[in-house]
């Protein structure tokens, strides 16, 4: 008897049959149900670990018993089948909580990745070191909706300000869920030339182009299993748009110069400080894809709106920062220092404190840091930092960060594992921040 239990709902024998068979390979047990009246008597009694329920069914359809299993058995996943094209009613089920979906004729090798995303035992707290720290309102209910959507499949997209952490929302959302085990692979849409774009995303076959000398795995494939998180993904040119959305749809990419299909499952994670659905009234980005990856959104607050929590961030950025540098050392902010964090305006967010930190923390002289060390802009550049030019707020956040880099490497005479720790990011993000900043 194996360990697991499957409700399987259909009214059509040859699917229920083909589903019954591939999970008791898997060693799941199986109940059916052909219809939804039945399949509600049968979640009310019995627990289970997993449900699949076709779309449509003979007194009423997969929907409903998604609402009624999110009530009665909120942790459940459940999945649904649909027939193939109907991918708005697959992005309806998601956004009401589905776990994930599979279209007609159901592909095996995507039904056994989908149960084994569902029965995986999700690591708790997933470890993530993240900026997520906070008691005020607004962070609380977005970690609280992070921890749910973890266990979706569903792509979420995550949109906020310059710098306010949507990256370390993505990853709290891969860490948290069962794809945590595979990589979590960020890549800026933004940052990577036009003509490579397609062999980034999708890899390349030895020879396919002029410079193919081995064959190369794409970003997709690098994320198999786990999660591709598209940051600014405003940035992708249209052609670029259309090949991503088919990859998204389908479930599977084609490299360059191949002829064949290569399965792939990545879940889709997103962001962007730009107004998506502004470029999408403007035609600059396709509404088709903005619909396949907004299918759940989340808004990460900017730190002006949570000022409340600067002390405990304060505290958070500067243990991590000098832990690195000397176990002993512990510094604090002088209360004339903190007085002026708490009323500065933080254009550039939490990236912004930040670098602000660290440069203080480089900088000071004896245990506390004062307000000449924060360095802070006078009030005329804050006025030119207010408003809101994205592109002026960018690239003065990406000197801030790029100044900061270049000192800690330099004190690390260019070791970049000594550089990883004393930032207090992984050398994995150090490198990406390298990259993105042009620094070689």
């Amino acid at each position: 008897m194996g360990n697991h239990i499957a409700l399987i709902i259909d009214d059509e024998p040859d699917i229920l049959e083909l589903l019954e068979i591939t999970l008791s390979r898997m060693d799941i047990d199986c109940e059916t149900a052909p219809d939804l009246r039945t399949a509600r008597q049968l979640l009310v009694q019995k627990d289970f670990n997993i449900c699949l329920t076709d779309m449509k069914l003979p007194d009423g359809d997969g929907l409903d018993f998604v609402k009624f299993a999110q009530e009665k058995k909120p942790g459940l996943p459940v999945a649904i089948i649909t027939a193939h094209g109907s991918i708005d009613t697959a992005i309806e089920a998601l956004k009401i909580g589905a776990f994930d979906f599979l279209t007609k004729p159901v592909d095996l090798q995507k039904l056994r990745q989908l149960i084994d995303n569902a029965l995986q035992d999700i690591p708790h707290d997933g470890g993530v070191d993240n900026y997520l720290i906070g008691e005020c309102e607004s962070i609380l209910n977005l970690r609280n909706m992070a921890n749910k959507l973890a266990r979706s499949q569903a792509p979420v997209y995550i949109y906020g300000e310059s710098g306010v952490g949507k990256e370390l929302v993505a990853r709290m959302i891969h860490e948290q869920g069962p794809r945590s085990r595979a990589e979590f692979v960020p890549v800026n849409c933004g940052a990577i030339p036009y003509e490579l774009m397609e062999s980034e995303f999708f890899g390349h076959v030895k020879g396919s182009f002029t410079g193919a000398v081995t064959d190369r795995l794409g970003l997709f494939q690098a994320a198999d299993g786990g999660t591709l998180f598209l940051d600014e993904i405003a940035e992708l040119p249209q052609q670029m748009q259309v090949k991503l959305l088919r990859a998204i749809q389908e479930k599977s990419i084609r490299q360059i110069g191949s002829q064949k299909e290569t399965h792939v499952d990545v879940r889709i994670l997103s962001a962007t400080h730009k107004d998506l659905s502004l470029l999408v009234a403007d035609g600059e980005f396709r509404q088709d894809l903005y619909y396949r990856i907004n299918v759940i959104d989340l808004k990460v607050p900017p730190l002006r709106e949570r000022k409340s929590d600067i002390p405990l961030l304060v505290k958070h950025i500067l243990q991590k920062s000098e832990a690195q540098l000397d176990g002993n050392k512990s510094t604090s902010v002088s209360e004339r220092a903190m007085n002026a964090l708490m009323e500065y305006t933080f254009p550039g967010n939490i990236r912004e404190l930040e670098n602000i930190l660290h440069r203080a923390v480089a900088l000071h002289e004896g245990q506390e840091i004062d307000i000449d060390d924060l360095q802070l802009p006078e009030p005329e550049q804050q006025n030119i930092l207010k408003s809101d030019n994205d592109e002026a707020l960018d690239s003065y956040l990406a000197n801030q960060e790029k100044e900061i880099i270049l000192e800690t490497l330099e004190k690390t005479r260019w070791n970049k594992t000594s550089a990883a720790k004393l930032l207090g990011i992984s050398l994995r993000a150090l490198r990406y921040r390298l990259e993105k900043l042009g620094i070689d």
